[in-house]
């Protein structure tokens, strides 16, 4: 069933190779002041029930700087002097019992074979070094609320006051969240990262492709899920970056439906928020497309407003232009296109809230390592400006709910229409590259490929 899909595929680009792991370290270890500390933690295992737990997947700057994807790990480094820190990595060390029941662990032998560290010691050894390396520094960059235990233990160490502490004024005073140092880091993609990430898209991009070739009358909109999913795995992906969404009639209106349990009607659309993880980088399209193939009057009225304004979103995502010029640009075609439709009024004394009742959110987000990936949008109060190695989504949409009855003047000839269409774009100098292209978004090809 995803032949298809599998043969537009192209090869699997290369992995992120050590040498590059280094380099973020060593301009990570440049933004830290002396007498500090970098201690991250892997994300902490979730229990879903009892003795089941959620599938695992790793802090994503534990995974930006090492590579390292098993859980229970911990990175330190400090930097004392105006030389290169040590990079210890500790992991949970080999043991055959539970290998046999949980799968093989690489341990520290094979974390210092592979790995971009100096050193790997066992997470057994984590709090007696802490607690013996730790007195030298000031400062301690650490996200809190990973790894209990050694929360616990950095705040004792802080708030300690023994002698030593005392008359020589050395230890640990503060700890620093050093998510903004990371983030600023993660923001701009190298030429590797991109090619992660177009692949992600691409995979996304024909699992869409399936799931409209599919897509017929009466079928459940989780029937429609485990399709896209499906495709996901099959072409290679470790799954998906976030929790689908398969939104058909009035559900399409919902900004994040995920219950996906409605059955799909003949005459309502369909949309399909949905993208794949690969090397932990992610994906994220959005299609809307007519369950039985073909948009009535008004949903291709609706639909051809919102790809308008895609359109001229993505123009707007230049280099050196101000990161919301993409959601401003947007912003006026859809507010113009529903004056001309006659859904919003043209005399309006508020044009932004009238709008607002049927395109509430932003025009996109930072792409990555997370779907909704790190970085902040006004980091001096004002928007930043768009750099080459960015990635950004695009995606506007319409949304005409017929439960929503704090829009009694909207026509019922509306209601039930929501469309959602999402492109994930890399800036460059020579203009935006739309990075999801491949996945069909005009109403003819749509229809054409449904047939």
């Amino acid at each position: 069933m995803f032949a298809n899909a599998m043969s537009e595929l192209g090869m699997p680009p290369n992995s992120i190779e050590n040498d590059e792991y280094r380099e973020r370290q060593a301009k990570l270890f440049s933004d830290m002041p002396l007498k500090s500390a970098m201690i991250i933690c892997a994300n902490p295992q979730s229990t879903r029930s009892n003795d089941v737990h959620y599938p695992f997947r790793t802090n994503s700057d534990l995974l930006y700087l090492t590579g390292w994807l098993e859980e229970g790990a911990v990175l330190f480094a400090k930097k004392i002097e105006n030389h290169k820190p040590k990079v210890i990595l500790f992991v949970k060390p080999n043991d055959v019992l539970k290998e046999i029941w949980e799968g093989r662990r690489l341990g520290t032998d094979g974390a210092k074979k592979t790995s971009p560290i100096d050193d790997a010691r066992s997470i057994d050894e984590l709090e007696e070094f802490i607690n013996s390396e730790i007195r030298d520094v000031s400062e301690i960059f650490h996200q809190m609320n990973k790894n209990t235990k050694l929360d616990e233990l950095l705040l004792s160490l802080i708030s300690e006051r023994s002698r030593e502490k005392q008359k020589h004024g050395d230890g640990p005073i503060k700890i620093t969240d050093p998510t903004n140092i990371l983030s600023e880091l993660r923001l701009i993609k190298s030429d590797k990262e991109i090619n992660l990430l177009k692949h992600a898209c691409e995979i996304t991009a024909y699992s869409h492709i399936e799931a409209m070739k599919m897509t017929k009358p009466n079928m459940g909109e989780w029937q429609l899920q485990g399709l896209i999913e499906g495709c996901f795995r099959y072409c290679g992906s470790s799954g998906w970056a976030y929790p689908s969404i398969v939104g058909s009639g009035d559900n399409a209106t919902i900004l994040h439906y995920k219950t996906n349990e409605e059955v799909m009607l003949s005459g309502d659309l369909v949309l399909v928020d949905a993208g794949a993880e690969y090397e932990g980088y992610a994906a994220d399209i959005t299609r809307t497309w007519p369950v039985n193939g073909t948009f009535s009057a008004e949903q291709r009225d609706i639909y051809s407003l919102v790809l308008e304004s895609q359109k001229a979103a993505i123009e707007a995502c230049i280099v050196g232009n101000p990161c919301n010029s993409h959601h401003i640009a947007a912003s006026e075609v859809l507010r113009k296109g529903l004056v001309k439709l006659g859904i919003i009024s043209q005399n309006s004394e508020d044009k932004d809230a009238d709008l607002k009742k049927y395109f509430m959110h932003g025009t996109g987000h930072w792409l990555g390592l997370d779907v909704h990936d790190v970085g902040t949008y006004e980091p001096d109060g004002k928007p930043r400006l768009y750099e080459q190695g960015m990635v950004i989504t695009v995606e506007p949409g319409l949304y005409f709910s017929k439960w929503r009855e704090d829009i009694p003047e909207l026509d019922d000839k509306w209601r039930g229409i929501g469309v959602r269409i999402e492109d994930d774009i890399l800036i460059t100098n020579s203009g935006p590259e739309i990075l999801t292209s491949m996945c069909p978004k005009e109403i003819d090809e749509i229809e054409l490929l449904m047939k």
